[in-house]
């Protein structure tokens, strides 16, 4: 679980700012996008067939209402008046006529524009699509006079990426200058960008949800974007292609900032894979249902023409939905990792009821085990959401069969609760501590100093811990700093491994995702069991890591 702890410290507060107030986007937008199915090369057909597939196949009743533009529609020069035009052999009816066909069908229209000199594309950056740096306004006026009900715009710049890295919403491409392509690490501010374009959407009048596609650069949670626009991306693209490593990638990435999620501002973590190649049946339904939970935007994102019943089922299930739309408008949280088993998330819902999501990190079907405690509960009724089968009560825990890299989607009402557990603390920069092979300590704050270049032949080692009366397996609790945040799939993509050793021990991987996007943003509460604990006041726990850094580490909990 994230904690609050009582330091008294701006530098690791987080001040939540109400969204933006204008009455869009209270729940998450849900609709259809072509780019996870056919990049930049898209036809006018096919959003004339998506729109029409929305109503056909039943999707926008359930609340897929937005039909949106992507990459490679753009003109690559203005007319003679500086208004933005669109390509002809893309659009030979043009923007306002597909607008107003879409509308016609009762749905709800989308277009995509860059924050830069030029747009993104998928060759390299050599297309030259017309951006809207600089031309907000006269923009934002073409969008709002062509019918559109959402914008998507992405905004950043110098590092070449491969095109597949690339999702061109409001984008951040050629955001520096006219030369640099992608940068995941601007010399600028990128907000400014956004709020640009927001002032002039605003200046419409015209009701336009504002997506922004910054890649999570800059932490855009924490600007907050919730003042910017409706939503914004967390991190980079999912695909294409589709593949589990990207969901663990993002599934890390959004750990630290589910508090950010809000009524009129969500948490982006990128368009729908489900019906798309790259991803298992029971991989589709994990990314659905965690997407959904998370209250990240739900934006189908394959040919609708070509999906199959498995893929549909998957995106027309009315629970899972709900969550993703409930009023509350809270996310799920991080509240435990089994490293190499599962996770378990959860949070709560309008009708007082909680959601818990149980992902199996396991490449094999099998039997998990969800305990109750760990969301809080001794018991609860419970309900399947995936299924929709009734359980009744469960008290304790919940065992199932579940399939490699599934989910499991309780619904929790009724629930008793538990006490937390009494913990004792212990610093890792206390004079008690034995630093060795280059681990040392670094000053946060005036009241917070954390343990640094633990791994790596670096060891931190906590002395005279107590293992209560009986020793035995232990819970702890541990608060950390991991800004190691990446853009890109890794060997633990948006994670770190620290290994724990009781005693001298076999040592156990504690698998960690980053607490935010700079060394000063503590994770408080990360709680692992560790076994080896000897009765009494002498047990040791020692952390490393062979072969790569650990997060930081302020302190242990150790519960007795």
């Amino acid at each position: 679980m994230i904690g609050k702890l009582s330091l008294g410290l701006a530098l690791l507060s987080v001040s939540l700012t109400e969204a933006l107030n204008n009455g869009l986007a209270r729940t998450p937008p849900m609709g259809w996008n072509p780019y996870n199915a056919f990049l930049c090369d898209t036809t006018e057909q096919q959003y004339h067939s998506a729109a029409q597939n929305l109503i056909s196949l039943g999707l926008s009743q359930l609340g897929y209402q937005y039909v949106n533009l992507d990459c490679g529609w753009q003109g690559k020069s203005r007319n003679s008046s500086g208004g933005f035009t669109w390509d002809t052999t893309i659009l030979p009816s043009g923007v306002p006529a597909l607008s107003s066909f879409i509308h016609g069908l009762g749905l709800k229209f989308g277009v995509y524009s860059d924050g830069g000199v030029f747009a993104c594309d998928f060759v390299g950056g050599t297309a030259h699509y017309i951006g809207s740096l600089g031309h907000e306004t006269s923009d934002a006026n073409s969008f709002a006079a062509w019918g559109a009900d959402y914008l998507k715009v992405i905004s950043i710049s110098n590092l070449r990426v491969q095109e597949t890295d690339l999702d061109p919403q409001y984008d951040n491409c050629y955001s520096v200058s006219s030369t640099d392509f992608v940068d995941f690490n601007p010399p600028i501010q990128i907000e400014p960008h956004y709020t640009a374009m927001r002032d002039a959407l605003a200046a419409t009048n015209r009701p336009i949800v504002f997506s922004i596609c910054e890649w999570g650069v800059q932490d855009p949670a924490r600007w907050p974007a919730s003042t910017v626009g409706h939503s914004w991306r967390i991190s980079n693209d999912i695909g294409p292609p589709a593949s589990w490593d990207n969901l663990f990638r993002i599934i890390n990435q959004v750990v630290p900032i589910t508090q950010f999620a809000s009524p009129g501002g969500w948490n982006d973590m990128d368009m729908l894979e489900v019906g798309n190649s790259g991803l298992t049946a029971a991989e589709q339904q994990t990314h659905f249902a965690f997407w959904a939970a998370a209250k990240s935007p739900l934006f189908i994102s394959t040919d609708l023409t070509k999906i199959s019943n498995n893929a549909l089922n998957i995106l027309k299930n009315t629970r899972v939905i709900a969550l993703n739309q409930d009023s509350l408008g809270k996310s799920i949280s991080f509240k435990r990792r089994y490293t190499n088993d599962h996770d378990v998330w959860a949070g709560p819902l309008s009708d007082g009821s909680t959601v818990a999501v149980i992902v199996n990190w396991q490449n094999q079907a099998r039997s998990l085990t969800f305990n109750l405690a760990d969301v809080g509960f001794s018991s609860a009724m419970a309900s399947d959401l995936i299924s929709g089968a009734s359980l009744g009560r469960l008290s304790g825990s919940y065992t199932t069969s579940i399939d490699a890299h599934g989910v499991i989607v309780l619904k929790l009402s009724g629930a008793t609760s538990v006490s937390p557990p009494s913990l004792t603390f212990y610093n890792a920069a206390a004079s008690g501590s034995t630093l060795a092979g280059g681990a040392s300590v670094r000053v946060v704050s005036s009241s917070i100093s954390v343990v640094g270049f633990v791994g790596n032949g670096g060891t931190l080692t906590f002395h005279n811990v107590d293992g209560g009366t009986s020793g035995g397996t232990k819970l702890l609790s541990v608060d950390y700093i991991n800004a190691d945040f990446v853009f890109s799939n890794t060997n633990c993509s948006n994670c770190r491994n620290a290994f724990f050793s009781v005693n001298g021990g076999s040592p156990i991987q504690v698998q960690m995702p980053i607490s935010g996007q700079s060394w000063d943003i503590l994770f408080s509460g990360y709680l692992v069991s560790l076994p080896g604990f000897k009765a009494g006041k002498t047990n040791t726990i020692q952390i490393s890591n062979p072969n790569a850094f650990a997060p930081d580490f302020y302190r242990i909990g150790v519960a007795t």
